[in-house]
């Protein structure tokens, strides 16, 4: 699979994933390092192939990370003939009454939770292995606290639960060690949030449409790798796409409103490249997985509801690029005093300079994209 070495949080956490008696375990672990390829190893180490009911169960915020787990599974799991793996998730319909034989159970809270308790397609008493990935998302998502919390409480004593969160604000924490007895932890230190292989910048605007001809500008350095712009609303998105559609630019479009299999669809042409750049709002910000991406474009900066900067959603979006310690490239579209307010409190938080952007700098960062 090209792992050469582990991972720093590969190195970390699968010891006391593989101990025997099974330990707990709460990481703070950013997407792009690993995680996925650590839990899943820990689920097939303790699976038995010959017993045909579900033993592991993996909790996914969206249905698209559930689907690139899934694909880790099969993908680590394919010399074992025997295993195989059901998706817990919306439009998943099976016949009421039937038991599932599926060894590995991967979907997001609220079907897993149909499934083991109201339809009894699961029986939580067998389950081994719980992992809860980016917890910091579930808790962010309304109900999924809940229903994540109301799982666990099903589960055997000896179940072994491995919780994943990129951040730990303090409700992400109250949450883990709710769903988590006795872990053992591991947290990073603030300034290794931010991964240094990210070279981060700003573009002074004034206007929208000076962010588009910024962007524009920039485009022609970036298209021969992939980037993914960020913006805060679908209307934004929706209209960037088709501004960049109309000069020309194949660009793909992902926002909220569309049907999941649509958004399955979106993302599979981006990866496969037929698309280069891909607007999305943040329902991409985590978890998905495209490995060229080596520029981020955030055409409006990520704030929370009451307007404060969201350090968590930046660094969930600038952490599309740069994965596994390659260079990538994050650029921020600043348009009033407001935005670089923003801006300069992002900085703070992560303790990191962002540079101005001068539009003659591009040789740099074309460097970079390529």
């Amino acid at each position: 699979m090209g792992f050469n070495r582990p991972s720093k949080i590969q190195e970390n956490a699968l010891p006391m994933m593989l101990a025997e008696p099974p330990q707990n375990l709460i990481a703070q672990s950013q997407s792009g390092t690993g995680k996925t390829a650590a839990f899943v190893l820990a689920m097939l180490s303790r699976v038995e192939p010959g017993n045909k009911y579900p033993q592991c169960l993996c909790l996914s915020p969206t249905y698209e990370l559930a689907l690139q787990t899934g694909k880790v599974i099969e993908q680590m799991g394919k010399f074992h003939p025997e295993l195989s793996l059901a998706y817990a998730v919306r439009g998943n319909k099976l016949e009421r009454g039937q038991k599932i034989s599926e060894q590995i159970v991967i979907g997001t809270p609220g079907t897993v939770l149909d499934w083991c308790s109201k339809l009894k397609f699961i029986d939580p008493k067998k389950i081994k292995v719980f992992v809860l990935d980016e917890a910091d998302v579930m808790i962010a998502t309304q109900g999924h606290q809940d229903q994540s919390i109301r799982i666990q409480r099903m589960l055997p004593r000896d179940c072994q639960m491995l919780l994943f969160s990129a951040t730990f604000e303090d409700s992400v924490w109250k949450f883990a060690q709710k769903v988590v007895p006795d872990p053992n932890i591991i947290k990073l230190k603030r300034e290794e949030e931010t991964l240094d292989t990210i070279k981060q910048y700003y573009v002074l605007c004034n206007n929208r449409d000076e962010k588009f001809q910024a962007l524009c500008n920039i485009y022609g350095a970036i298209t021969i790798a992939q980037a993914m712009i960020f913006c805060h609303t679908r209307k934004t998105a929706g209209w960037l796409a088709g501004e960049l559609s109309k000069e020309g630019h194949q660009v793909a479009l992902l926002s909220g409103e569309m049907m999941v299999e649509q958004r399955a669809a979106v993302i599979e042409r981006f990866r496969e490249g037929k698309e280069k750049v891909l607007v999305t709002t943040n329902v991409c910000a985590r978890g998905i997985d495209v490995e060229q991406v080596s520029v981020v474009i955030n055409f409006d900066l990520p704030v929370d509801k009451d307007g404060n900067p969201d350090n968590e959603t930046y660094l969930h979006r600038i952490g599309r690029t740069g994965r596994f310690g390659k260079r990538g490239l994050a650029v921020n579209m600043v348009d009033s005093k407001h935005s670089m307010n923003i801006l300069n409190r992002i900085q703070e938080h992560f303790n990191k300079k962002i540079e101005k952007l001068d539009t003659d700098d591009l040789d740099e960062i074309e460097k970079i994209a390529n």
